[in-house]
Formats: C-alpha cells, sequence, structure tokens
C-alpha cells in the first residue's frame, strides 16, 4: 500500500510537471502572433491549449524514448525506483518555476532530463544513464535544433522579404503575413503537443515499469495496457495531454513577453518564417524520437529571423541571458533532483519531507511573482503590437507612426525610437547637402553676374575712350583749318 501511494504520488507530481511545461511553453507558438497582432492574446492562448491537447494524441516516439531509453531499467540495467523519478520530477519543477519567474526561455524537455539523471546518479550510479541515448537523443538535438531553426528561419526570412519586396517602405505593406501567422503558429502548438506532452507520458510510464518490478504481482489500473516498447497506457496520454493543455492555456506571459517583444522587434512577414522553421523542426524531430527543446528551437527561429531581416536588431544581452540558462538547464536541475533523491532515500518520510519543500517552494515562487504581475493585458504593450505596422526600414523606407483607435499616437520603443533618430540625422545631412548646393549656387550666378557687370563696364569705358578720341580729332581738324 505504502508503495502504491508513492507512486500516485509521482504520477500527480508527473502532471504539476506537465502543467508547468504548459504554461512555461505557451510563448513558443504564441509570443510572435501577439506581438504582431495576428491573435489577440486570450484567443491565441485557448488555440495553443486545444493544439497542445491534439498534438498529445499524434504520436509516442518521444515517450519510448524516455521510457524505455534514457535510463538503463530492468534486465541487465539497474532498478530505478518510484522515488528516484519523485525526485527528478522535483528537480525539473524547481527549475521551470525559477526560469519563469524571471522569464528566461528555458527547456522544460532539459529540466526533466537533468533531473531525472541527477536522481538516478544518486540512486543508482552512473550506469543508470545510457550514455549513446543521451548524446544521440538528447545532447546533439540540443545544440544542433536551435541552430538549424534558425538558420531555416534566416533563409525563410530572406526569401519572404525578397518576393515581397515592393513592399518596402509602406507601412504594414505586410500585414497579410498576419494571417499566414495563424497557420503556422497552429503548427506549433500542434507540434509542441506532439513533443512535449510525451515527455511527461514517459515518465510516468516510467514510473509504472519500475513499479512493476517492485510490485511482487500488485497491478495498478492501465499497467495491463503498456505495450511492447514501453509505450504509454491510454489514460496516461488523455490525462497528459489535459494537464498540457490547461498550462498552456493558463498563458506563461512572462516568457511571451521575451521571444515576444524581448530579443527582436517581429513584424508579421518575419513572424511566419520563424514560425513556419519552428513547427518543422519539432515536426521533424518527434518523427525520429528526439526529445528535444521546443523553446530552444523557437528562440533559435526568432533570432534567425531578426538577423535575416535588413533593419531589424537582435538584443543580444538577451540572447546571452537564455544562453546562459540553457547551459545551466541540465546541471542545475540535476543538482536539485540529486539532493531531492538523497533525502527521498529516507524513505517514506523522506519523499514526505521532499513534498513539503517542493510545495513550500511552489508557494514562494507564486507569491514572489505577484510583485510584478504579467498577464495578458501587459505581457506585450499595445504600442509595441501597433509598431509591427511601421514600415520596415530597408534602403530608405522611413518608420511611420500608426494611429490609435483614439486617434493618438502610441509612444515608440527603444528600436523604433533608434530608427526615428536614424532617419532624422538623414534627413537633417540632406538638408545640409542641399544647403550648401543653394549656395555653390548662389556664388556662382553672383560670380557670373559680377563679370557681366565688369564686362558690361569694359565696354561702355571703350566707347567713351573711342568716343574722346573721335572727339578730339574732330576738334583737332577744325583748329586746323
Amino acid at each position: 500500500m505504502e508503495l502504491t501511494l508513492i507512486v500516485l504520488l509521482v504520477i500527480a507530481l508527473a502532471l504539476f510537471f506537465d502543467f508547468t511545461n504548459g504554461f512555461h511553453d505557451t510563448a513558443n507558438a504564441m509570443a510572435t502572433p501577439i506581438a504582431t497582432g495576428a491573435l489577440k492574446p486570450k484567443t491565441a492562448v485557448l488555440l495553443a491549449a486545444i493544439l497542445n491537447l491534439v498534438g498529445a494524441f499524434l504520436s509516442t516516439e518521444v515517450a519510448k524514448t524516455i521510457s524505455g531509453g534514457l535510463i538503463n531499467e530492468g534486465d541487465g540495467g539497474v532498478l530505478i525506483t518510484p522515488e528516484m523519478i519523485f525526485a527528478g520530477l522535483i528537480g525539473a519543477i524547481v527549475w521551470n518555476l525559477v526560469t519563469w519567474l524571471y522569464g528566461l526561455p528555458s527547456s522544460s524537455s532539459h529540466a526533466l532530463f537533468g533531473g531525472l539523471i541527477g536522481a538516478a546518479i544518486v540512486g543508482a550510479g552512473f550506469s543508470a544513464v545510457n550514455g549513446g541515448v543521451f548524446l544521440s537523443k538528447i545532447l546533439i538535438p540540443m545544440v544542433a535544433a536551435p541552430l538549424t531553426a534558425g538558420i531555416v528561419a534566416f533563409v525563410a526570412t530572406k526569401i519572404a522579404y525578397s518576393i515581397t519586396r515592393r513592399h518596402d517602405g509602406k507601412k504594414d505593406g505586410r500585414g497579410r503575413f498576419r494571417y499566414a501567422q495563424i497557420v503556422s503558429s497552429s503548427l506549433i502548438a500542434l507540434a509542441h503537443g506532439t513533443n512535449d506532452a510525451q515527455k511527461t507520458m514517459g515518465v510516468i510510464t516510467l514510473t509504472l515499469v519500475a513499479w512493476a518490478s517492485m510490485a511482487q504481482g500488485q497491478t495498478l489500473p492501465g499497467w495491463a495496457e503498456v505495450g511492447e516498447g514501453g509505450g504509454p497506457p491510454f489514460w496516461v496520454i488523455l490525462t497528459c495531454a489535459l494537464a498540457i493543455a490547461l498550462g498552456t492555456y493558463s498563458g506563461g506571459w512572462r516568457i511571451i513577453r521575451t521571444l515576444g517583444a524581448g530579443l527582436t522587434q517581429v513584424k508579421p512577414a518575419q513572424g511566419f518564417a520563424a514560425e513556419t522553421s519552428t513547427a518543422a523542426t519539432i515536426l521533424a524531430s518527434s518523427h525520429l524520437g528526439f526529445a528535444l527543446s521546443t523553446t530552444q528551437v523557437a528562440s533559435g527561429s526568432v533570432i534567425g529571423s531578426g538577423l535575416g531581416r535588413r533593419g531589424s536588431s537582435v538584443r543580444w544581452r538577451t540572447v546571452g541571458r537564455i544562453g546562459l540558462g540553457w547551459l545551466f538547464t541540465l546541471p542545475a536541475a540535476g543538482i536539485v533532483g540529486a539532493a531531492a533523491a538523497v533525502i527521498a532515500h529516507l524513505g517514506t518520510v523522506g519523499v514526505i519531507i521532499d513534498a513539503v519543500l517542493g510545495f513550500g517552494f511552489i508557494l514562494f515562487i507564486f507569491w514572489r511573482s505577484r510583485r510584478n504581475r504579467v498577464d495578458a493585458s501587459n505581457a506585450i504593450a499595445v504600442p509595441d503590437v501597433a509598431e509591427s505596422g511601421y514600415a520596415v526600414r530597408i534602403r530608405r523606407g522611413k518608420v511611420r507612426p500608426v494611429p490609435t483607435e483614439t486617434g493618438t499616437v502610441p509612444p515608440l520603443t527603444p528600436v523604433a525610437q533608434s530608427a526615428v533618430r536614424s532617419d532624422k540625422a538623414a534627413r537633417e545631412a540632406e538638408e545640409a547637402r542641399l544647403a550648401a548646393e543653394r549656395a555653390r549656387q548662389e556664388a556662382e550666378e553672383a560670380e557670373r553676374r559680377a563679370a557681366e557687370k565688369a564686362e558690361k563696364e569694359a565696354r561702355r569705358a571703350a566707347k567713351r575712350a573711342r568716343e574722346d578720341r573721335s572727339r578730339k580729332a574732330a576738334e583737332k581738324g577744325r583748329g586746323g583749318s
């Protein structure tokens, strides 16, 4: 009975992690369409939640990677206990909440892997981790996926702006891409469900596998449904799909702010290119069973699209902060998971201590977040959304203000202010050039007039001289006669 209670605790904690995964990763699909005004904030998260729910039923390859690949359990391996999995989940949840509090789009996937690996190493040594699976399906995709998505987004952005060059310098000239963004962002949400919801399915299935090896003939509801290869039972798929959908609907507005406005100023065509690249990368990895980070893919795509649009700028300081978050995710979650595993090894008392400490930390994080509340109303400021309609500054395109519904002009963000200053400096330089040209022309005109006047004076003087000579000659002739 005691073992069954621990298993139920693990399942409940896994579903809570799935919930945090949902609100932590909502930004992956919906930050850019919210930033460009393609979707209203609440409409965007509702659409993402529905598609996450649907996507969770489309594939189980990633779930099998976790439940039957990353941890060496069973014959020839180690005995993975529910206590280890419980500790690993605590490590993942703690890191998810910390990065959410600071608006860092870190990887929920790698937090989960780090927590499980740290707990497994404490419980069974380094032999508990399948190094080949870790390298080929986690570590390599962790490096390759954002780079691949960034390159694809860079090329896609270049192509999008090349084939729509006639709209350069025109306000909202590429606004129709907003409609395409609805489709591309929906595809990301669907892909997110096929990838991230499965990670929790894999954890619960791994728990059931561990429980079966220890239960001595007892059964849990749904255990008999686990198929060959470690596939999750239907009730696991259903509960995980619901948990991630609820988490997605809750928003994750802090990270939406970072991805939608913190990395670069997003235009509709640019957002469409980033979203398409993200969806393609996630769907390909899900098909191959790669448990990559959808957050890293989305971030890489946004950065790549920012580099691909001339006239845009990437905020590299924010990129550096996100990169550090990526770097520390696996080890940080692993350390917390290992510490929780040490406590959990005390038995039922240790699990209770872990649960109390984890619950207290969750309450603290949510209390702390209330001091700087971010929600649908302020995740991305209205002026920033309106600004996505400003003309793209390619060649001689200029930033033009967009009147709001109240007839006022929204204030500009630092990026747009910089663009306006640049335009002003260009205008002043042009005015100075024109003034110098006018001065040169006036000087040439004055010189020409002076020359003409001098020539006329010379002709008059010559005429007077001739008249004087003629008069003197006449006078001399009269005197001689």
